[in-house]
């Protein structure tokens, strides 16, 4: 039997917290890591996870797949760090990536931008003589990804204008279930019942009230709040609902985790960088 596990390496938003990396996380079945968005600080959280708390899995030299649910700047701006870093510590497997439209002319213009760098690593004084490469795969709904500890199953998220994703990971001990950025969707709510773990994004529905009416306009059209995603979990029925990219608008966490829970009596956690689930 294979074992899981979540790590969640960051759950802030574009509104920057010292206490919270942008968006990222880790599924781990049997040490072999498989990330899902690369926000700003997000391989520095796994290897905080790595020296800090002994989850080996997350050696930066092990980091070779990544899943993108869309491509706002707090999902990707983690991805140099992804690309360089562990390749410079010696990752010989080429680097991985699964994501929406657009995500290989990014990974082009990146490895672009950052080429005098790369290339004084690769050919300059810099014992580091392996090729560095990235393997990108633009993706439809359906099946993704498969090995033999894990299949992945991507589908339409509601974010915006943008062309945004949802992923399923099934392995043999674990059904784990992100929805990326989104609005309530019916494909989200199929795709997560019963499932072990739903990782969702999370706003105030008190706090919206505040806000201005261009803002409201745009998050009622690219995000889940509180009172919404209440009832997605009570249509699903996780057996863990975490939260996660919560936008809390000066109101404290314990404040916008009592109004999920005065909507819906499952099991519910705030999650926290390098939470481990």
């Amino acid at each position: 039997m294979s074992q899981t596990k979540l790590v969640l390496l960051g759950t802030g938003t574009p509104n920057i917290l010292p206490s919270r990396y942008q968006s990222s996380l880790a599924i781990i079945v049997d040490d072999v890591p498989y990330l899902v968005d690369c926000g700003g600080g997000a391989i520095q959280r796994a290897s905080e996870a790595f020296y800090n708390k002994g989850i080996k899995a997350l050696q930066l030299k092990n980091l070779s797949r990544l899943f993108l649910t869309h491509l706002h700047p707090d999902h990707t701006t983690g991805i140099p760090d992804l690309i360089i870093a562990p390749w410079v510590l010696d990752r010989e497997e080429s680097l991985s990536v699964w994501g929406p439209a657009g995500t290989g002319a990014m990974i082009n213009h990146l490895l672009k931008a950052y080429r005098i760098g790369i290339g004084e690593h690769r050919d300059g004084l810099a014992p580091i003589a392996h090729p560095l490469k990235v393997n990108v795969t633009e993706i439809a709904t359906g099946t993704v990804y498969h090995d033999e500890r894990v299949s992945v199953t991507a589908f339409r998220g509601s974010h915006g204008g943008l062309d945004a994703y949802g992923y399923k990971f099934v392995t043999q001990d674990k059904t784990i279930v992100i929805s990326g950025d989104t609005t309530p969707t019916k494909a989200l709510i199929e795709h997560a019942t019963g499932c072990d773990i739903l990782v969702h994004e999370v706003y105030s529905a008190e706090k919206f009230q505040e806000q201005s009416d261009a803002w409201q306009q745009y998050h009622a059209t690219s995000h889940t709040s509180t009172k919404q995603l209440a009832e997605i979990a009570k249509q699903a029925r996780p057996k863990l609902l975490v939260l996660v990219h919560q936008l809390f608008w000066g109101q404290t966490e314990a404040a916008l985790f009592d109004e999920v829970k005065r909507y819906y009596r499952g099991n519910v956690v705030s999650g926290h960088d390098l939470d481990v689930f």
